[in-house]
Parts: C-alpha cells; structure tokens; sequence
C-alpha cells in the first residue's frame, strides 16, 4: 500500500464473498480451467473492485471470485492436504448435497507458490484503496479433517496436528505480509459453531470436547498471528454456516468470547448477529478497552430485504451497552457467496447492501 492508500480498521467493511460474475459462472459450469478461466477471472474481477469503490468502501476483495469454497480451495493448495470426493453429504446444509473434505496425506506446509499469493498481488494491482484477501483460518483444517480423514500417523496426536497447523498457518501470514498485505482476515467461523448443542454433541462423539477445542483453536490463531509485523492487521470472521442462504449450526459467542477477544491478538472481529441465531449481545462486554474492534453483522446477506436505517441504530444502541461506540463498526453478517453457488439474492441486492454499510457507517461514526 502506498502512503495516501486507506489504512483498517474501517467503520465499513466487509466479510469478502461476492456473488460470481456471469462470465465466471459461465466458464466454470462449462469445465474451462487453467490459462483460460484465469483470462476470464482477470477481465471481470476487476469490475468487482470498482463496485465496491463505487459504494464507498475503503477496502476491496476480489471477491473470491478465483474459488470455488470459501475454504476448501485454499486448502487443498496446501502441501499435505488433499480435498476427496465422499459420495455422501459432508458439510451438513439443508437440501444441500456437498459430498467433498480435506484430508491430510503429508506433513502440512505452506508452499511458497501458493495460488493466493498472485491473487492478492493482483488485487493490490486494480484499486487505489485497501486491497484485502479473506483465508480459512485455522480451525477450518481441524475441524474440516475428521480422525478417519488424518492420514498422517503422527497427526494422529492431535497436539502434533494443531502445532503443524499453526506452523503452517504462520508461513501463510509472513507469506501474505511479504507479497504486501496488511490487512489479511481470517474466517475463523468454528469458533460460532462450538456455541451450538449439535455441533458440540458431533465433536463429543469424535473424542474431542468443545471446550478444549475452542481453547486450542484460539492457541493455534495466536500462534499464527501473534509474530506478524506491526503494521499488518488481522481480521477474523465468524459465522454458522451460508451455502445458497441456509445455514448449519445455532447458539451465541459465550463459549468462544473471552477465547476469542482476550487470548488473539485479532485486530477487527466480523460477527455475525443477523438473527437471533447467533445469540445474545452480551458477549461484546469482553472485549477489552483498546483498539480492538467488532463490526456486529446486523445487516444480511442471506436474504434481499433492506434493512432500515433505524432499526439499525436501535442495534447499535443496544450493543452500546456492552462495548463501547468508538470500539464499533459496520459489515454484513457474511460474505454473499460462500460458495460459487452464492446466496439467494440478486447482484443489485448486494450492491444495496454494501451502500447501506457505508451509509449507516457515516451516519453513526460520519466517516467509512
């Protein structure tokens, strides 16, 4: 970034997804990879970035329109980390069938000529504000590896499995922050799960308590991130699922708040509170004084109704009550296209959606 280039945390933001452009969609329904997709990729993303500048933002993605998962692509870019067919349903959506998974094969690493690299990079190319790249974080790799599917005997020790997570996961940081990042988010959505009875009972099952997981999820973050240079900032994203609009899991943040705001050192917490799914506002009072800051997901991407300017300052004035305004901000409650499949919404749904981020912003902090 260049001197006068935006620098985070903002008042608005934004999780990353966006709906894929037809052309994307298009060529990917059509089997075209390689050279050719990435043509396609290059000539339409950045009509993506000038949608976002256009609005306002004072920080863009690429809308992850070069993936297909949210989480899965990055993974299997992994070295020791393979994504496999199953056959049967993997990810538990309503009238979903997603039938793929990682599994571990190697000693997990982060390769040098990892794809995201060059898409960050050629991000940075095509805006003149904060270019942002959102990453699983690390919870997704051990939540997502199941024990049948951890092929790697020593990971069989699951303190060995989450040290070669964290490791791996620090590269990536100091691998972003050299290609010139400095706002990087990581979505680090299992920590929301942890706060539902189903998903706490199904890891229960596997031998593993909900508790301990929330504590090594957030030890392995703050061992990826806690040695990052001091001008690069850490965004984290947490939510309960959003394929085509539906969601998996249900519950609040109070199992994961206190992990998650006071033993990481995450810079700007994406929260999502779009329903009362996602629980009470309580949790927000553990956030410490300081420069820490939350951006409470009010405002959905799973469905097209626009929220009202005041019902929206009705929520702010609740969450007031346990953090304070100026630790505050503003984005969706998620990205709006997950998956390639993307929410149920139109593009015009998501454009208004992201102007009313940015107006609510100014109307509440008068800046973006």
């Amino acid at each position: 970034m260049t001197p006068t280039t935006p620098t985070p945390p903002f008042r608005a933001d934004h999780v990353g997804s966006l709906l894929r452009p037809a052309a994307i969609a298009d060529a990917r329904k059509a089997g075209l990879t390689g050279a050719e997709l990435t043509a396609i990729e290059d000539r339409e993303i950045p009509a993506l970035v000038r949608m976002q500048e256009d609005v306002g933002l004072k920080v863009v993605t690429d809308g992850e329109a070069r993936r297909a998962f949210w989480h899965y692509d990055f993974m299997g870019m992994l070295d020791g980390l393979d994504i496999i067919e199953t056959g049967s349903d993997a990810l538990g959506f309503k009238g979903a069938t997603i039938s793929q998974v990682p599994q571990i094969t190697a000693e997990l690493d982060f390769p040098a000529d990892h794809p995201m690299l060059e898409h960050f990079r050629k991000l940075a190319q095509m805006t003149t504000v904060c270019p942002k790249i959102s990453i699983p974080g690390p919870s997704a790799v051990h939540f997502r590896v199941t024990p049948d599917n951890n092929k790697h005997a020593p990971y069989a020790d699951q303190d060995q499995f989450m040290a070669g997570i964290a490791a791996t996961y620090k590269k990536a940081v100091q691998a972003f922050y050299a290609a010139g990042c400095r706002y990087l988010q990581l979505d680090d959505i299992f920590f929301a799960y942890l706060g539902d009875e189903k998903q706490r009972a199904i890891r229960a099952a596997m031998g593993q308590d909900p508790d301990w997981l929330i504590d090594r999820y957030a030890w392995m973050l703050e061992e990826a991130i806690k040695d990052r240079p001091a001008d690069m900032i850490i965004g984290m994203h947490m939510c309960r699922g959003n394929f085509q609009s539906t969601f998996v899991a249900t519950g609040g943040y109070d199992a994961a708040a206190d992990a998650i705001f006071n033993r990481t050192s995450v810079d700007v917490y994406f929260m999502e509170y779009d329903t009362d799914r996602a629980g009470g506002l309580e949790p927000l009072a553990l956030l410490p004084k300081g420069k820490k800051r939350v951006l409470p997901g009010f405002i959905t991407t799973k469905t097209p109704e626009l929220e009202s300017m005041d019902s929206l300052r009705r929520q702010f004035d609740a969450a007031s009550n346990f953090v304070d305004m100026d630790q505050l901000g503003i984005a969706p409650q998620c990205g709006f296209a997950s998956t390639e499949h993307g929410n149920k919404i139109t593009e015009d749904d998501q454009k208004r959606k992201l102007d009313l981020v940015v107006r609510l912003a100014q109307d509440l902090w008068g800046e973006v």
